[in-house]
């Protein structure tokens, strides 16, 4: 059932509100509610956007991990400045966050990769994510490669991957509605405050 989104029903702590809409796009939701559209851009303006996962969120802002030699990590070296969009189709919600990016402690990014399968780990070795690839038997070649430098040991984060963090200046949660009436809401940071005003559909 979709819910409306009113000043009755509307937390006025940003990070609080997308914890609860969260947690309800989790029980019976299609597809994986970690996913999320990160927006860049490079030190032209142009445009990138792609899916990642969100993998944590504290009072800090949101933190995804990825190849910073990636287009992303380099939109992101270029202009540290984000979007991302959450999309939950079974509760008709979506949640627009922008904020600045910074790296995350290099023992943060040790700790996450340390938690990932072993294959992953060498994945993340393995691609030059991006850049040109001449076939898919070069890649399985690196693969192998770098499974058989790690045999028997455990795999290290590898220099050039690791964790994001998006620190918020501004959210919006937007309510499907009948008739393309949908209810938003904007959350704007002012000095130590969010500011809160409702949008037009």
């Amino acid at each position: 059932m979709i819910e409306t989104l009113s000043e009755t029903n509307l937390l006025h702590d940003p990070f609080a509100m997308f914890q609860n809409w969260y947690a309800d796009a989790q029980p019976g939701v299609q597809g994986d509610p970690t996913q999320m559209t990160l927006a860049t851009a490079d030190a032209s303006g142009r445009p990138s956007a792609r899916i990642v996962l969100l993998k944590e969120l504290d009072s800090g802002g949101f933190v995804f991990y990825t190849n910073y030699s990636s287009r992303k990590g380099a939109d992101l070296a270029a202009n540290p400045q984000a979007a991302l969009l959450w999309w939950w189709p079974h509760q008709g919600r979506q949640v627009r966050v922008e904020g600045s990016i910074e790296q995350v402690p290099d023992t943060v990014s040790d700790a996450y990769f340390a938690s990932r399968p072993r294959d992953s780990q060498i994945g993340a070795w393995a691609s030059e994510q991006s850049s040109a690839l001449r076939d898919r038997a070069s890649l399985e070649e690196r693969v192998a490669q770098f499974e058989k430098r790690f045999d028997g040991q455990d795999v290290p984060r590898p220099p050039h991957w690791g964790g994001y963090r998006l620190r918020p200046d501004h959210f919006e949660f937007w309510q499907m509605g009948d008739a393309r009436l949908h209810d938003r809401f904007g959350f704007d940071l002012d000095g130590g405050d969010w500011l809160v005003e409702r949008l037009n559909p």
